[in-house]
């Protein structure tokens, strides 16, 4: 077999990634996860380079240096804090590469036809003696790249089949791209997190998804590659509209949305130029960012359909008021409640990144735990702006990985809590999602830490936090806000705990 070794390579590759994946669920296992997942991406890399694409070496290895420079920078200078956003841009690029590959198949095909005309010769059909099995003179066919060879050795019935999944990558890769860097802009505060349509709003969003299917049934036709730009455009529009549409608390739910659909334009990406192992990857990242999706839809109580048509925190009818008023506390009560507590349960929040306290979290526990009593961490599905990052975050700060717990395993220890800590958390420990049906985020299944006997939330001011909601938690009778940068706060209070 002429390629025997890359197919070998890219099946070990494929169950490296496959590996690294599964790896990724525990946290345990993810420092192992990534390091399968690296190892797999190099031997893809190697695999590639002397395999049926081989050629242009030079340029590649370049490129490739370019790249890996890029990406180190990045991942030395970018906060945790817009790892979100990191995320998020980085799905523009597999989109728009997407887009890139499409319109080079398209290009490619067209030329293959010239080059069939000339000959005199049918385009997928086998020709006459004196020409190779695809019917083109051995010069020119020899002359080809391996991408014209691969495209010239198909079959009509195979040539409209990647007709279909070229238009498929090149859609889904235009709505990534945009989609993403709108992301991105609400994600760096660069862009208004609030959802915002254009008038006519659900209709507009319908007409371009219409327009872009006729438009596609035009290019299958052989109406022309205009028909493509024509898609592509309005495939830009629909990824800037849909994701202008989503607010900022929805943006975690976007983020895996988003993965998913790079996900499936990889996999045309695959189809097109033939790599298998790029079917398989994308397949991988586009199922499981659709399936994490579909969890933190259902962590929120809300359809994927009504994430991505309705966004987050649209009127839903007048609003309970909020009672009461917000009481401060200082450092020393605080530590006296925590020096008489014997259980604590800590809820972390963006807050908790914005401010680099995981740290700071991670010496209060050591110090709690060093005298006997049960601290725990509580972890909603979608705390912080990315899924997984606070858990990220405290094992970056070497918290023991058995006492953070997830909602479903700890809900229910509130009532027998003494003390409940909130550090920069606001819609995920917001009781409005239960006592007020009118409000945004009601039904939205939260962190019921208002159950604890005394509850402590660290929080920068009064302000009502990234979705603009405001939290009665904050006004409850047992609730004091410990006011402060999160980090500095704890470095107060550390020397107070005995």
């Amino acid at each position: 077999m002429e390629y025997g070794f890359t197919i070998a390579a890219y099946a070990v590759a494929a169950v490296l990634f496959i590996l690294s994946l599964g790896g990724l669920s525990g946290q345990e296992s993810a420092k192992r996860a990534v390091w399968y997942g690296i190892v797999g991406m190099a031997i893809a890399v190697v695999a590639t380079l002397i395999g049926p694409g081989q050629g242009l070496w030079l340029l590649s290895l370049i490129l490739i240096a370019a790249g890996a420079a890029v990406g180190y920078q990045l991942a030395t200078k970018v906060q945790m804090t817009q790892m979100p956003e990191l995320v998020a841009i980085m799905h523009s690029l597999v989109g728009l590469a997407a887009v890139f590959v499409g319109f080079n198949a398209d290009l490619m095909i067209n030329d293959i036809a010239g080059l069939y005309e000339e000959a005199g010769q049918v385009f997928g059909a086998v020709g006459p003696n004196g020409y190779t099995a695809v019917g083109l003179p051995a010069a020119t066919y020899e002359g080809l790249s391996s991408f014209g060879q691969l495209i010239a050795k198909k079959t009509g019935v195979e040539i409209g089949i990647l007709r279909v999944e070229l238009v498929l990558g090149i859609w889904i890769g235009a709505v990534t791209f945009t989609g993403s860097i709108i992301a991105y802009g609400k994600l760096a505060g660069k862009v208004d997190t609030s959802a915002a349509k254009l008038p006519g709003g659900h209709l507009l969003n319908a007409g371009a998804a219409g327009l872009s299917l006729l438009f596609a049934i035009m290019y299958l036709s052989g109406a022309g590659s205009w028909t493509l730009v024509l898609l592509t455009l309005l495939a830009l529009f629909i990824g800037y509209h849909l994701i202008m549409g989503i607010g900022g608390a929805d943006m975690p739910v976007v983020v895996s949305m988003l993965n998913s659909y790079s996900g499936w334009a990889a996999a045309a990406i695959g189809f097109s130029l033939g790599n298998d192992l790029l079917i398989v990857v994308g397949a991988l990242v586009g199922s499981s960012g659709a399936i994490l999706s579909y969890i933190m839809c259902k962590a929120m109580n809300r359809s994927f359909v009504s994430v991505i048509l309705g966004g987050f925190g649209g009127p839903a009818g007048e609003q309970m008021a909020v009672e009461g008023e917000q009481i401060a506390i200082e450092a020393d009560g605080v530590a006296q409640a925590l020096n008489e507590a014997d259980s604590v349960i800590i809820i972390p929040g963006y807050g908790m990144a914005v401010a680099q306290a995981q740290s700071a979290v991670s010496d209060l526990v050591k110090k709690l735990r060093a005298q006997g009593k049960n601290v725990r961490f509580a972890i909603h599905p979608v705390a912080g702006r990315l899924p997984g990052h606070m858990n990220v975050l405290l094992a970056e700060a070497k918290v023991p990985y058995d006492i953070v717990m997830e909602m479903d395993e700890i809900n229910d220890d509130f009532p027998t809590t003494d003390v409940a800590i909130v550090i920069g958390s606001n819609d995920i420990v917001n009781p409005a999602a239960q006592d007020d049906p009118n409000s945004p985020i009601a039904g939205m299944p939260v962190l019921e830490c208002w159950k604890a006997k005394q509850v402590f939330v660290s929080k920068r001011g009064q302000g009502t936090g990234y979705s603009g909601i405001e939290n009665p938690l904050f006004f409850k009778e047992n609730t004091r806000m410990f006011y402060g940068d999160a980090k500095a706060s704890l470095d107060k209070l550390l020397p107070m705990i005995d």
